[in-house]
């Protein structure tokens, strides 16, 4: 009886869903009917420390890295969140995450099952990936990142699905301008005022105001 569970457990092995496993590297196996969500961090987390205070301003609170990464992942998806080195060209990574979701389209993942989740720093990431990118199909979601130098350059566009989430006493504000600048790239667009009085800290943490919403999002649109 033993052996006959064994070998129907091997059988099965291959079919076995990895979703809800947080990858910081881009994965080895990609399943093509499943769905695949990308999440870049702020600046203050590049390097090597996992729970950052930014030094200019510590009301913000602890980065809480690993507490978000747990939070945004699902058995709906697969989440990927890389851990970038210190002071990375946002430019060239760009560059490389377009590359990894080639990757992910070219092993036979559809664009809609795609999501670019970014905050601060990897929400700019994002908007330059989007640019380049050009895809439709793709679902992008940011947070605290449409800063007024982007949004006056009208060369940054997004495209596809957008939700952008905002906080009423952070400084970074509405994705409008952008949004506006980007025409018709855009298919639809939702943008989630929060209160919390956290600043831009309140993406720092697990807060719910932003994560259920945000997965809420990515269920709907995937």
């Amino acid at each position: 009886m033993k052996n006959k569970l064994l070998v129907t457990i091997l059988l099965l092995a291959p079919l076995i869903s990895w979703a809800n496993v947080v990858f910081d590297e881009f994965p080895k196996n990609i399943n093509p009917d499943e769905k695949y969500v990308f999440y870049n961090h702020g600046k203050v987390l590049e390097g090597n420390i996992e729970k950052p205070v930014n030094p200019s301003k510590p009301h913000w609170g602890v980065y809480d890295f690993p507490g978000v990464k747990e939070s945004l992942s699902d058995p709906d998806y697969h989440l990927i969140a890389y851990h970038r080195p210190k002071n990375t060209n946002p430019f060239e990574y760009a560059k490389k995450l377009n590359n990894d979701i080639n990757k992910l389209i070219k092993a036979g993942v559809l664009p809609q099952n795609i999501t670019i989740i970014g905050f601060s720093r990897g929400g700019e990431i994002t908007i330059y990936s989007a640019t380049e990118l050009k895809n439709k199909n793709i679902s992008y979601i940011i947070l605290a990142a449409c800063s007024n130098e982007i949004q006056r350059n009208k060369k940054y566009k997004l495209y596809g699905h957008v939700y952008s989430v905002i906080e009423k006493s952070d400084e970074v504000g509405s994705c409008d301008g952008i949004k506006n600048n980007s025409g018709d790239n855009i298919r639809s667009y939702d943008e989630l005022l929060i209160d919390t009085g956290q600043s831009h800290g309140v993406f720092f943490r697990p807060n719910p105001e932003w994560v259920k919403p945000v997965k809420d999002w990515i269920k709907r649109n995937n």
